[in-house]
């Protein structure tokens, strides 16, 4: 994504975890804060799934509070089936259906990210 955005910019990252080491989702916790001002800057907020909306509404609400001049979201993956917060995002890359998804930097306790693909995973892995 960065590599096709042709404007001037500022690149930081948020930690938020929400799901342990198990496949549900547990209590949001916030591991890394931002370092960059975002007062009166145009935010990206980038990331990897928008599944129920509880962490992205979280986060959201915390880069609101710092007062940016506009805030737009981009996720990689969107399980609309999911949703429990009435929450959209700005770009979307793919829907996928309600199924636990790993690989390409998505994660099942702390595995798995490293596969070059998206992928399901079964069921019998997590049991």
């Amino acid at each position: 994504l960065i590599r096709h955005i042709a404007l001037p910019m500022r690149l930081d990252f948020m930690g938020v975890s929400s799901y342990g080491s198990g496949t549900a989702p547990g209590e949001l916790v916030f591991t890394k804060e931002l370092k960059l001002e975002a007062r009166d800057r145009d935010v990206l907020l980038v990331d990897d799934i928008l599944d129920t909306g509880k962490t992205l509404s979280a986060v959201i609400d915390k880069l609101n509070a710092l007062q940016p001049r506009s805030l737009k979201t981009c996720v990689l993956l969107e399980k609309k089936s999911r949703r429990t917060e009435e929450i959209t995002a700005d770009y979307v890359g793919f829907e996928v259906p309600d199924e636990f998804v790993i690989g390409y930097g998505l994660d099942y306790a702390e595995r798995y990210r490293n596969l070059p693909f998206i992928g399901v995973l079964k069921p019998e892995v997590y049991s």
